[in-house]
């Protein structure tokens, strides 16, 4: 189950879009560097995750193409 679904996205403001790219992405980070110590509880989480942050890069990209 993806954690923001592609309509909730659309229905954010571009600063709040920005801003939950940036948390996604530090979560990402952190995520990554247990994955590399091992100590990760869910793989699929950290997948969703980059779906999530590649969902957010898409409508931003289609908004400031509608522009």
């Amino acid at each position: 189950m993806p954690i923001l679904r592609k309509a909730e996205i659309r229905e954010m403001t571009p600063s709040e879009r920005e801003k939950k790219l940036e948390e996604l992405t530090t979560e990402l980070l952190t995520l990554r560097g247990k994955a590399k110590t091992g100590s990760v509880e869910s793989a699929g989480h950290v997948r969703e995750i980059k779906r999530t942050v590649a969902r957010i890069l898409t409508i931003n990209k289609e908004k400031s193409d509608e522009t």
